[in-house]
């Protein structure tokens, strides 16, 4: 397992793309990448609208991955945080769409 400086360290294309408009402030609140919550790793956290964002490769496409990542959604829900997925394409083909769907998020607390 890597560590969140590792993580951090390593970001995909993708990662590096969207962490550099969060972090520019773009969307008026502040996110943390690489955050533990609980026995997790997440990729993106707001804290004060308690929403994660979630960035997802290939290997998410796999079925056992699948119900991993339904199962750890779940828990981070029921500590009361939203959870919104992205494949990593959809984050370097369209990052102002995303973006929008972020702050949508963020305005309606609609995850």
């Amino acid at each position: 397992m890597s560590s969140v400086r590792e993580l951090r360290e390593k970001g995909t294309q993708a990662e590096v793309l969207l962490w550099g408009k969060l972090r520019a402030g773009r969307l008026e609140v502040k996110f943390r990448r690489q955050v533990d919550i609980g026995p997790f790793v997440v990729d993106f956290c707001c804290f004060s609208k308690k929403l994660i964002i979630e960035l997802d490769g290939e290997f998410h496409k796999e079925l056992d991955r699948k119900a991993r990542d339904i199962s750890r959604t779940k828990y981070l829900r029921g500590l009361g945080y939203g959870v919104i997925r992205f494949w990593n394409d959809e984050i370097v083909n369209d990052i102002e769409v995303v973006l929008e769907r972020i702050r949508k998020s963020l305005t309606l607390s609609e995850y």
